[in-house]
C-alpha cells in the first residue's frame, strides 16, 4: 500500500472527491447507432473506471452542427440523454463521479456531416488536416464564417446541452476549449482573423468562451463546470503558435479566476515536443500555476511518478490520464498497490466494439 499524493482527497466544486486521478476525455467512437446515443457497451466501458476521482467523458457534441467524427456521442437529443442516462447511473451505482464534456468541432469536420453544408468556424481558413467520415479519411474544406447571431445560438446550444447532461445525471460538465476545436479556433490567429467583436484583442477572441461560460454556469451552477485548455498545442488540428497565442491563454486563465465556484480549470501539456517552436511554453504546469487561483487539472503523459511529482510540487491539484485509463480500468488501485500498468491497443482506439474497449482486466 502507498502514500501517494494521488490518492488524496479533494473537493471540486460541490462535490468531495476520494483521489486525484482523473479519467481525461477520449474519443473512442462507439457510439455507432444512427441516433448517436450512448450504448449499454459505454454504460459498461465507464462503470469499469468509477473508482476514478472524476470521469469526464468523451467529447459529445451540443448540436448536429458540432458534429466532426463518426460514431461520437451528442447530448443535444432525447434519445442521447436517454443513452447517458445508463452511463450516469452504472457510474453513481458504483459511487463514481462523472461530467459531460460539451464539444462543437467547428471547422474540424466535413459537408459529409452536414448534408452537403460547409462546416462552420470563427474565419473561412481550411485547417488542411483530415476528417474521419462513414467514407474514411477525407480532407477538410473551408469552412464558413459564423455570423455573430450563430455565434450566440451556439452559446445556447452549450447552456442546452449543459442542462441535458444534468438531466441525464451527469455531477457536472466540461466545456471543451481545446485541441484546436471551435472555441480553440476563435483563440488563435491561424483560424480567427475576425475584425468584430469576436476578434482581434485577447478579450474579444475569448468572448464566446466567456459568454458561453456565463450562460453554462449560469444554468446548472458554476461549481458543477469545468473547463479545458491546451495552451501550447502546436501542429495538432491545423493549430500553429504565434506571439499572441500564449498572452492570449494568460489573459483567460486569469481572467478565470473572476470565477471563484468554477470546478476546475483542465490543461494539458504540449502533446508534442514544442522546443524549437518559438513563443511555445514547454511546460504548462510551471507557466499556468502561478496565475490561477483554483483548483488546476493538469494532463499529458503522466504516470504514477511524475503524477505525484507535480502534485506534491503544488504545480497542480489533480492529475488527468487519458490512454493509460484505456488498458487499466483500475487504474487507481494499480497506484495503490505500486502494480505495473498494462499498455493499450492503439489499433482499438476508434473500431467498434468491446475489443479494446471493455476487455482490458484488472488486476484480479
Amino acid at each position: 500500500m502507498t502514500n501517494d499524493a494521488l490518492l488524496k482527497p479533494i473537493r471540486v466544486g460541490r462535490y468531495e472527491l476520494p483521489n486525484r486521478v482523473f479519467m481525461s476525455p477520449m474519443t473512442r467512437s462507439r457510439a455507432d447507432n444512427p441516433e448517436n446515443a450512448p450504448t449499454p457497451l459505454i454504460a459498461e466501458y465507464y462503470s469499469k473506471r468509477a473508482s476514478a476521482g472524476l470521469i469526464i467523458t468523451e467529447g459529445s457534441q451540443v448540436s448536429k452542427q458540432g458534429v466532426g467524427y463518426i460514431n461520437t456521442p451528442g447530448i443535444h437529443s432525447q434519445a442521447q440523454v436517454g443513452g447517458w442516462k445508463q452511463v450516469t447511473r452504472a457510474v453513481h451505482e458504483k459511487n463514481g463521479r462523472i461530467f459531460c464534456q460539451l464539444w462543437h468541432c467547428g471547422r474540424i469536420s466535413h459537408p459529409d456531416f452536414h448534408g452537403g453544408q460547409l462546416p462552420v468556424a470563427p474565419s473561412a481558413i481550411n485547417p488542411m488536416v483530415k476528417s474521419f467520415t462513414q467514407e474514411g479519411f477525407k480532407d477538410t474544406v473551408t469552412p464558413r464564417a459564423l455570423t455573430v447571431n450563430e455565434i450566440h445560438d451556439i452559446t445556447e446550444d452549450f447552456k442546452k446541452a449543459a442542462e441535458n447532461a444534468i438531466a441525464a445525471g451527469f455531477d457536472g460538465v466540461e466545456i471543451h476549449s481545446a485541441n484546436g476545436y471551435l472555441f480553440h479556433q476563435f483563440f488563435t490567429n491561424c483560424s480567427n482573423i475576425r475584425t468584430d467583436e469576436y476578434g482581434g484583442s485577447h478579450e474579444n477572441k475569448a468572448r464566446f468562451f466567456f459568454e458561453t461560460l456565463d450562460a453554462v454556469g449560469g444554468a446548472i451552477g458554476f461549481d458543477r463546470v469545468g473547463i479545458r485548455l491546451n495552451p501550447s498545442a502546436h501542429g495538432f488540428l491545423g493549430v500553429t503558435i504565434d506571439k499572441d497565442t500564449i498572452p492570449t491563454f494568460e489573459y483567460i486563465v486569469e481572467r478565470l479566476n473572476d470565477y471563484r465556484n468554477l470546478a476546475y480549470a483542465h490543461l494539458i501539456e504540449p502533446m508534442v515536443p514544442v522546443d524549437q517552436v518559438p513563443y511555445a511554453v514547454k511546460e504548462i504546469s510551471k507557466h499556468f500555476r502561478p496565475l490561477y487561483k483554483g483548483t488546476l487539472v493538469i494532463n499529458c503523459r503522466f504516470n504514477r511518478d511524475s503524477g505525484n511529482r507535480v502534485l506534491e510540487d503544488g504545480l497542480a491539484d489533480a492529475v488527468a490520464f487519458a490512454k493509460p485509463f484505456i488498458s487499466n480500468p483500475d487504474l487507481v488501485e494499480r497506484i495503490r498497490r505500486g502494480a505495473g500498468w498494462a499498455k493499450w491497443d492503439e489499433q482499438t482506439f476508434y473500431t467498434p466494439g468491446p475489443k479494446g474497449y471493455t476487455d482490458y482486466p484488472g488486476l484480479d
